[in-house]
């Protein structure tokens, strides 16, 4: 007991200095740049151009804009929120619930959606001699895009879903 010192200091010291990061620790600057969040970005970005260019118009005079309005609306503010979701990891909180098939389901059903917004936008349409035929038809054009931009999120849901083209258990971002 007499090599025992008097005073043990409990004190780690590391090389390392201590960094507090705050909120932008938890950013995952990777989702941005893989290609389900660029596709999640252009779906926001796309679907603010459809439900803009209705807004312009007199939409309230046919009401198959309102189902348009309200799909395009409706899926841009859950598509928004399920960016920060992604981008903050919150996801990560949650690890009981199976994120790609969560993922997989909302863009299977946004797409359909998309779909059917689309087909009553174009139908729609105004002939040449209205003034917000432009405004309209471009709508539609942009719907049909956003579809599409579901559909392709919707494919690589289902293979972040089904497992393919990497490990499973390596998989840190589930889209």
């Amino acid at each position: 007991m007499a090599d025992f010192p008097a005073k043990v200091s409990t004190q780690t010291s590391s090389n390392e200095p201590q960094r507090s990061y705050g909120i932008l620790a938890k950013v995952d600057v990777d989702f941005i740049k893989s290609i389900p969040g660029i596709l999640l970005l252009a779906e926001i970005l796309v679907g603010l151009l459809v439900w803009a260019l209705i807004a312009s118009t007199n939409y309230a005079s046919n009401p198959a804009y309102g189902w348009v309005m309200f799909v395009s609306v409706t899926l841009w503010l859950l598509s928004i929120a399920l960016f920060v979701v992604l981008l903050l990891r919150f996801y990560q909180s949650l690890p009981s619930m199976p994120w790609p098939l969560v993922l997989m389901v909302f863009y299977v059903v946004a797409a359909v959606l998309y779909i059917t917004a689309f087909l009553a936008d174009a139908v729609s349409v105004p002939s040449n001699e209205s003034i917000w035929h432009g405004h309209l038809g471009a709508s539609a054009f942009f719907a049909i895009v956003v579809s599409l931009l579901y559909g392709a999120s919707s494919y690589f849901a289902y293979l972040d879903w089904r497992g393919e083209g990497q490990n499973a258990a390596a998989s840190t971002v589930p889209v």
